[in-house]
């Protein structure tokens, strides 16, 4: 029996990786200390899992900035737009790498980022590559190669990862029309056939490919290319042992398939689908082995042992213990680094901590099934069951979890508590006393949390600052941003949101039912790391959280500031969620504390509250055939959240990275009066759905992207707006970034802004009828 592991975070310990790459683009330190970084975060997590027992190591796990992206670059699939990109000798791969990532913007050159899109249903983002028809594809960066020969100096013959061929090319977008991304296998295969080839040469035993694609819907034509790949890769390296790794999902009508295929290792999801091991284990080869994913790599909750165990001998009994392996579910990108960092048992109660388990512990739990199964080192394991069992059973009966109230709060809920007042044809009547001008600016909440912002919340969670101190200096600075926003001649104003530290940590922290860690930092994409609230327990709302400072904005101007809040379903799937009821249970929880901030909102006399949903796409399940029971229930909790107040407030929502087309009717359903999405890096591309479906409310899809440094030009807003107007009725459309400002810097906010103002008045005068039906500044 081995065990493996199928990937480990690559932020570091203590983020090194964030605060390296950060400094690197800021122009703070050189190439040579980024590569140092990087090297030293590899040798440490091959190291720890060395010395936890992990029996195979993966490497190429590693990143930079993205797992996807680097595949990009490894295949040399790089847009041509970035053949300009002036590079400097001895830093080229990384300094193009970051533009791919990040965009370009420098002296007279200025190229846009690629295109970024959730991974899968997680809250990692990944840089979506860019096919062309009869794309070439070649041997680019050797980085795989490189970082699976570092490992073995250290003495570690590692896993190579790889995404395989058919995954790789479905997380791609065709940026031409007349041909199909997956068309494209056989001018790729070639280069993972050269890979594998300098990987075996340097006496490469295993390689895992990732297709997590096998647990999704797929086409004919996707299905012969699994076949097709997998069996040239084998005719060219009968020897090497191949783990295919599947994930978050069971393999359902995909099973014979992924069977069928000529390798030596799968490994199937247990967590996300324990219900498949008997007909996996029934329709396995007699030569295959079986990994066995039960130490969960997406949740933070410590893995029953006697559950896994019996799965384990489920298995045993039938393959046998030479070909039953375990590990994680998945890569454990998506856990905090270690639990270990946990000091401070007020940030972390210690009832809370002992149901627990980050990376570094899962890995750990991973070589402790394994002695359990073998029965090796009998006394000391037995201590660790034991230590297990009195942890399960305490999580299963504590007294912080349930809160009666709260349920019956649940149950008592009616149809009409999510269905506004009338429909938004009769409010959009009544919003007209809003006195919006056309195409009305506004943006999607955060400004930038600057590094003194930032100092100013840590010094007064450290007692350096007293309320009053700390409160003064936010004031100070929400005075400051509201001001500059009506000097620039935003409608619709935000007061900024400088208190908060993340947009669902914030709320986390003013519910009860959640917990929150001190360092289980995650990360979402690039050197963009969240640190996920912990929902343990019941939800509620003890007291308000953002009137406050919503309220003070508000009185520093006559024109409408927004309130900003988390929309129930993006509080559920950026949190950590308990695992011990169903999620629609929690988010339906959540929604009900939600509405009671609307409605304290709507009484303090704000006219417009936004209720970011940035997550609901993300949420849907991973077979089409599941979509609609998880829609049903996250649209009726967002309509939950949204339906408590007067027709004459408006509600907006903000979505981004998500494909409409399928669940456009679910988005009407949601009804919120304004919906902000992302579209700039695919030129309003998404904007289609919308205007195929005839969207009836009102839309503003972003006319910059905010995850790239580089200031877009007037005219580029502009040509967006003609796109979107060409599809949507000028009288639908708002003008707004693509998401909110919290990472950027003020310089390049304030020109952007200002640009994006002028854009939408530029834009008013082709509808001079219409705008002059409004006062755009009688607020």
């Amino acid at each position: 029996m081995q065990t493996q592991n199928l990937g480990y975070p690559r932020i570091g310990s203590q983020r090194e990786l964030k605060k390296i790459c950060e400094n690197y683009w800021a122009g703070k330190t050189g190439y040579k200390n980024v590569l140092q970084v990087g090297k030293n975060i590899r040798h440490e997590n091959w190291q720890l899992q060395k010395e936890a027992g992990i029996d195979i190591i993966p490497s190429n796990d590693f990143s930079f900035y993205d797992h996807v992206l680097d595949h990009s670059l490894m295949f040399g699939a790089i847009p041509k737009r970035y053949n300009e990109v002036i590079l400097k000798k001895g830093n080229a791969e990384l300094d193009l790498y970051f533009a791919m990532a990040r965009g370009y913007q420098k002296e007279d050159l200025d190229v846009v980022a690629m295109e970024m899109t959730k991974w899968f249903d997680t809250n990692y983002h990944y840089i979506v590559p860019e096919f062309y028809k009869d794309q070439p594809f070649k041997l680019f960066s050797t980085k795989i190669i490189d970082e699976f020969y570092e490992a073995k100096q250290l003495g570690i013959k590692s896993k190579p990862v790889l995404i395989g061929p058919v995954s790789y090319l479905l997380l791609g977008k065709e940026k031409e029309s007349g041909f199909e991304k997956i068309d494209l296998f056989k001018n790729l295969l070639p280069v993972y056939i050269e890979i594998l080839t300098r990987l075996v040469a340097l006496d490469a035993e295993y390689v895992q490919f990732d297709e997590p694609f096998l647990t999704l819907d797929l086409t004919e034509k996707e299905q012969a290319a699994y076949q097709h790949v997998y069996k040239e890769i084998r005719k060219a390296f009968p020897k090497l042992k191949i783990v295919l790794a599947t994930y978050f999902e069971g393999l359902g009508n995909n099973l014979a398939l992924t069977t069928s295929l000529p390798v030596n290792i799968l490994h199937i999801d247990l967590v996300r689908a324990e219900s498949q091991l008997e007909t996996v284990i029934a329709s396995l080869g007699e030569d295959r082995i079986l990994s066995l994913g039960l130490v969960d790599g997406r949740n933070i909750w410590k893995n029953d042992f006697s559950k896994s165990s019996a799965i384990i001998n489920q298995a045993v009994q039938k393959l046998g213990s030479e070909r039953v392996w375990i590990a994680p579910s998945c890569s454990l990108i998506h856990s905090p680094v270690d639990l270990d960092n946990e000091t401070d048992e007020q940030n972390l109660a210690a009832e809370v901590k002992q149901w627990l388990s980050f990376a570094k512990q899962k890995v750990t739990e991973v070589v402790i099934l394994k002695k359990l199964a073998t029965q090796e080192s009998p006394a000391s394991t037995q201590q660790k069951l034991e230590e297990n069992l009195i942890a399960i059973n305490n999580r299963e009966t504590s007294t912080l979890i349930h809160n009666q109230a709260v349920k019956q709060r649940v149950q008592a809920l009616e149809e009409k508590d999510a269905e506004r007042l009338n429909p938004f044809s009769t409010r959009k009547v009544k919003q007209q006393s809003l006195n919006l001008p056309q195409y009305a600016t506004t943006t999607i909440g955060s400004f930038p949390q600057t590094i003194e912002v930032r100092s100013w919340r840590a010094k007064f969670k450290k007692g350096l600052f007293t309320t009053e101190e700390y409160n003064s200096l936010i004031a100070e600075e929400t005075a400051k941003a509201v001001k500059w926003q009506e000097e620039i001649d935003l409608d619709v104003l935000v007061h900024g949101e400088f208190e908060r530290n993340d947009m669902v940590e914030y709320f986390g922290e003013q519910l009860a039912g959640f917990a929150f860690s001190k360092n289980g930092w995650v990360q979402s994409y690039g050197s963009r790391c969240v640190k996920p609230p912990i929902i343990f327990g019941d939800v509620s709302r003890p007291k308000p959280m953002t009137v406050k400072w919503t309220s003070y904005a508000q009185s520093l101007t006559s024109r409408y500031m927004k309130g900003m809040l988390t929309g129930p379903v993006t509080i559920l799937q950026w949190s950590f969620v308990r695992n011990d009821q169903p999620r629609a249970e929690t988010c339906t929880q959540i929604a009900l504390a939600i509405r009671d901030e609307v409605v304290d909102l709507e009484k303090a006399g704000i006219k417009i509250i936004q209720i970011d949903e940035p997550a609901i796409r993300e949420g849907l399940p991973l077979r089409k055939a599941d979509w609609q029971n998880y829609l049903n229930w996250a649209v009726k909790a967002f309509r939950i959240s949204a339906s408590g107040v007067q027709d004459e407030t408006q509600i907006h929502t903000h979505m981004c990275y998500s494909e409409f087309n399928d669940i456009i009717q679910n988005i009407a359903d949601m009804d919120a009066d304004v919906i902000t999405i992302e579209t700039s890096r695919s030129q309003m591309e998404l904007l289609d759905a919308f205007a195929d479906f005839k969207y009836p409310n009102e839309i503003g899809p972003g006319v910059y992207d905010i995850h790239s440094p580089r200031v877009p030009k007037r005219e580029e807003m502009i040509t967006l707006l003609q796109k979107a107007q060409s599809v949507i009725p000028a009288e639908q459309l708002w003008v707004n970034p693509d998401c909110g400002l919290k990472t950027r810097g003020w310089d390049e906010t304030k020109k952007a802004l200002i640009e994006m103002v002028e854009a939408a008045k530029e834009m008013r005068k082709t509808v001079p009828v219409l705008a002059a039906d409004f006062q755009i500044n009688s607020y």
